[in-house]
């Protein structure tokens, strides 16, 4: 049954989503349906399937269960309990739209989203990527999925997207907005701005040009055509703002990426070496910040925050302090909610700069 909605706005964010337990009888199928999209693991179908399901998935279940449970709470899983929380609040400061949220891989499914956004019948749909800089493997999957599921529909909706926001004013003044409390609080010798890596192979399949990225030490100094979709200029342009409106000093703080697999290049420095290193250059005390992450998250609350604590503090350091993802801390719902209407409105999105 339609709901008379006439001009009403649907609005689908999507986030990578989680396992529905922190056991390997549910993270077993949570990493064979992520590492089985050919955007995530960039390998031939054949070898793809045989390294996931004959290799990683039996073996990593196990362990990666583990870690969801050393992070897991009473309401469950930490991202989905913060992105649900993100979604109702937004769904309160924008009463003109209905939001869904959905999740990549897992709970709740992109399909059914797009179901019950259909079924209100709106005027338009837009899509919310949960991720401030592009990657093939998750921005770009989010929306191939989107993209799959909306032509199968009789009534193919109106779909518009909102653009990586790593630059957004409102986004960088949020992340300041949890950060600079906690780091006048903690008061760190250094600051580390930490990033979910990519495999080196990735980030050269970006550049359309096949001569810029990673070619040049100064090749993400600048954002423009060649390298429009490199995640790690990307993430750079993040952080220089950041460390602008932070106020942080020259040597006080420093970039690194996390979460690499197998044996292949990825994005350098690596997070698990910086934090061995800077305690033998004199850091005490180390805040680490995630702004590739809009949630706290089993990357950020284990790998981070547990495991990459104890390296720290195995290799000299006295004093760790993870500052808290956004979730959704009012500012960022208020710069969301910006970034929505505007896109939901058909408004194009202006880069601001973070300036």
């Amino acid at each position: 049954m339609l709901i008379n909605t006439e001009d009403r706005l649907g609005v689908l964010l999507v986030h990578t989503g989680s396992p529905e337990a922190p056991t390997a009888a549910a993270v077993r199928p949570y990493l064979r349906a992520m590492l089985s999209d050919e955007r995530v693991m960039d390998l031939a179908a054949p070898a793809r399937w045989l390294l996931v399901n004959a290799v990683i998935a039996p073996f990593r279940a196990g362990r990666s269960a583990e870690a969801y449970r050393r992070i897991w709470t009473d309401a469950g899983s930490p991202l989905s309990v913060h992105a649900e929380a993100l979604r109702a609040k937004l769904d309160h400061a924008l009463p003109e739209m209905q939001i869904e949220l959905a999740a990549r891989y897992g709970a709740p499914p992109l399909d059914q989203a797009l179901q019950r956004l259909a079924d209100m019948n709106p005027a338009g749909v837009a899509v919310v990527p949960l991720y401030p800089q592009y990657a093939a493997a998750s921005t770009g999957s989010a929306l191939a999925r989107v993209y799959q599921l909306a032509a199968k529909r009789w009534n193919v909706p109106p779909l518009t997207v909102l653009p990586p926001f790593f630059g957004e004013t409102g986004f960088i003044e949020a992340w300041v907005a949890v950060a600079r409390p906690a780091l006048e609080e903690f008061r760190p010798d250094h600051v580390l701005l930490s990033y979910h890596g990519l495999p080196e192979r990735h980030i050269r399949k970006a550049d359309p040009t096949g001569r810029r990225c990673l070619e040049t030490p100064d090749c993400c100094a600048e954002l423009g055509p060649a390298n429009r979709y490199c995640y790690r200029a990307q993430c750079f342009a993040t952080t220089q703002a950041l460390v602008t409106w932070l106020g942080l000093d020259e040597g006080k703080w420093s970039v690194s990426f996390q979460s690499r697999m197998g044996r292949e290049p990825w994005l350098e420095p690596y997070t698990d070496a910086v934090v061995r290193r800077l305690p033998q250059e004199g850091v005490k005390r180390l805040a680490v910040l995630c702004p590739s992450f809009l949630f706290d998250c089993l990357e950020t609350l284990d790998e981070i925050g547990i495991r990459t604590r104890k390296r720290f503090e195995e290799a000299g350091g006295e004093a760790f302090h993870l500052v808290p993802c956004l979730n959704s801390h009012p500012a960022w719902v208020d710069a969301l909610g910006a970034m929505v209407r505007r896109v939901a409105h058909g408004v194009a999105q202006k880069d601001a700069g973070a300036q």
